[in-house]
């Protein structure tokens, strides 16, 4: 019978993990234009099915999101690993808009199980650590992806399969390895109570959560746009035809937000949030004069520093209120934070790929952004009043 993997392994192995659910997340980003041209569908179908992965991601986060406070850690992430391994599977195969769609129907699924048990196992593991592994873990693991698979399309041969293949071998080697972890959460009763689509935020976390909440919100809406319409964005402004630059502009913010996260990883929750409000508002006004400018170099030095947002933003939330919570509460208040960030992620970009077929995307990117950098500018005003303790534990004037 093999050892229990030590503490350090057992983090090292669960951020892999975390970061491979979210590379295979991006991965068809840099794609999507080449099964725009050999399925023949528009950007309104694109967004649909980037859409639904999001949709299935926030339906596994309501309903199965604190499964693992029941039944423990290692069953949920298995019962994950097995369901992006099928979404590999349907990938690999595609060949209509229909397996798209169910290939991302699964995969969403799968992500929503797999970030919330995930998230909370690296806090059962390391309370200081986990907040911060969580964070960059999945910014990395989207520009890993995207980044990747677009160089995969653009130099390698089978550019619509090779990525999946090798995404299908390293969920199949996580899964192995997986058993050699220590369960971290007793099992306990109530576990098909809890598959009730419900979200759970303990009451001494919410006042926080309200607080973070726009801010929140915003970059997720940046972070939506990025991995759907960003590429076919580049290529209407700019002219690009390069399978590298939706992949490459998607590495950018994610690498930034990684960056930001890792740079400012001891600061004070509430400075991160303020900060992050102002990046991001900077930021999107960079990336509207580049679209108008059609400057490449100027969408990447843009995207540079909304990414720089996204990243201080996420930590700052997370480090505000995880630590609010007791150690059954964990997972339920992880699928709570991703659910309300989720929707932030598909329901505006899937609104801005219907506005497309009225005013076309330049006009419909300028209303995004415009929109985005109002949240954004409110979302500062409102935390200059206020502050987040260090530690989120508790709100102070």
């Amino acid at each position: 019978m093999s050892r229990p993997a030590s503490t350090g392994a057992s983090l090292l192995f669960l951020a892999i993990t975390l970061l491979s659910f979210l590379a295979a997340s991006s991965a068809p980003t840099p794609l999507y234009h080449l099964y725009q041209e050999q399925l023949q569908f528009s950007p309104a179908t694109l967004t649909l099915i980037f859409g639904v992965y999001a949709f299935s991601l926030l339906t596994a986060l309501l309903t199965v999101g604190s499964l693992s406070d029941y039944l423990g850690r290692k069953p949920v992430i298995f019962m994950s690993l097995l369901l992006n391994m099928l979404a590999m599977v349907l990938f690999i195969f595609a060949d209509s808009v229909a397996w798209l769609i169910a290939a991302r129907v699964i995969q969403g699924f799968a992500t929503g199980m797999a970030t919330s048990v995930l998230g909370a196992a690296l806090l059962d593991f390391d309370r200081k650590q986990g907040p911060l592994i969580t964070s960059v873990a999945p910014l990395l693991g989207m520009a890993f992806g995207a980044l990747g698979c677009g160089l995969l399309a653009e130099f390698a041969p089978l550019p619509l399969q090779l990525t999946y293949w090798i995404l299908l071998g390293m969920f199949l080697v996580q899964a192995v390895y997986l058993w050699r972890l220590k369960e971290s959460v007793s099992a306990q009763p109530g576990a098909w109570q809890s598959l009730r689509p419900t979200l759970h935020v303990p009451v001494q976390a919410r006042r926080a959560l309200w607080l973070v909440l726009p801010l929140d919100l915003a970059a997720w809406a940046v972070g939506g746009f990025y991995l759907s319409l960003a590429p076919s964005l580049v290529r209407a402004a700019t002219g690009s035809t390069s399978n590298l630059v939706g992949g490459a502009l998607v590495a950018v913010l994610t690498l930034s937000g990684a960056l930001s996260i890792y740079t400012l990883r001891n600061q004070q929750a509430g400075k991160m949030l303020r900060l992050a409000a102002s990046l991001l508002v900077l930021g999107l006004a960079l990336v509207l004069v580049a679209v108008h400018g059609a400057s490449l170099p100027l969408f990447f030095v843009g995207t540079l520093v909304t990414g720089s947002g996204f990243g201080a933003g996420f930590l700052g939330a997370l480090r505000s209120i995880m630590p609010l919570a007791l150690p059954h509460e964990r997972a339920g208040l992880m699928s709570a934070f991703y659910v309300l960030s989720y929707l932030a992620f598909s329901l505006p970009s899937l609104l801005a790929g219907n506005l497309t077929r009225v005013f076309g995307l330049i006009p419909t990117t300028d209303g995004y952004g415009v929109v985005l950098i109002v949240l954004s500018a409110g979302a500062l005003l409102g935390l200059s009043r206020q502050s987040v303790t260090p530690l989120g534990t508790g709100l102070r004037p």
